[in-house]
């Protein structure tokens, strides 16, 4: 469930309308640094337009209080086509995704988030052997057979058990959660679960999750997934 880092050749994003299909994107680098030529935010995110040594493109942080002027880096880029922000009312052909970083830029409170990356970007723990109890419930499941009976269990309730081994905050508009339970086998992916919710938590932490299992998952860019769980709630 890794996936490179990427970013797309920079695109005038202010004066293009979307096409009817995402445009093929390609892959640069894992950063992009410009100046901030203007700056929208809504509820969840700062939205910017940004003058690079490419010409000008968009992107999106977690919201920070960046201003006009500011020179920024946006790190551990993710690439989306065609996304719509119904808070601008706007759909962009490409956006860039990822974190306000600090190296490179000197917009107040930079680095006030550095876990908020996309969740294929950060490193995942090292959890050395996992053992938690599975959850109770008609619906409950372990890692391992959310993975492996993924297409018996698409679009159902599920229940899963596992501890924190990776955790990436406010990345369009949710948390990333990928949790272990001792279940599985590196060797062919089942030990790992990507969880999706507007939850809390923290590497290290025991939590049961309920979301709705999806599989073949495309956010663009290359970042897939055979199998995850969405729309979660979070219980310790």
């Amino acid at each position: 469930m890794k996936a490179l880092l990427t970013i797309i050749a920079i695109v005038f994003a202010t004066t293009i309308f979307a096409a009817e299909k995402p445009a093929p994107v390609a892959p640069l680098a894992a950063t992009a640094k410009g100046e901030v030529l203007e700056v929208k935010d809504v509820d969840s995110y700062t939205y910017l337009r940004l003058r690079t040594t490419n010409g000008e493109t968009w992107a999106a942080v977690q919201k920070a209080p960046v201003k006009t002027g500011d020179k920024v880096t946006i790190e551990n880029v993710m690439v989306m086509s065609n996304f719509e922000s119904k808070s601008l009312k706007k759909t962009f052909p490409t956006i860039l995704f990822g974190t306000l970083g600090g190296a490179g830029g000197n917009a107040p409170g930079a680095a006030t988030n550095p876990a908020a990356a996309h969740p294929a970007t950060a490193k995942t723990q090292d959890a050395g052997d996992i053992h938690v109890a599975k959850a109770s419930g008609a619906n409950a499941r372990t890692v391992a057979e959310i993975v492996t009976k993924s297409a018996e269990l698409k679009d159902k309730t599920v229940l899963v058990r596992g501890k924190v081994v990776k955790y990436n905050a406010g990345i369009m508009g949710k948390n990333w959660v990928h949790l272990r339970d001792g279940s599985g086998s590196a060797a062919n992916d089942t030990n790992d679960i990507l969880v999706t919710t507007k939850g809390v938590t923290k590497v290290g932490d025991v939590v049961t999750a309920k979301g709705i299992v999806h599989t073949n998952k495309d956010f663009g860019a290359g970042y897939s997934y055979k199998v995850l769980v969405e729309e979660a709630t979070l219980q310790p």
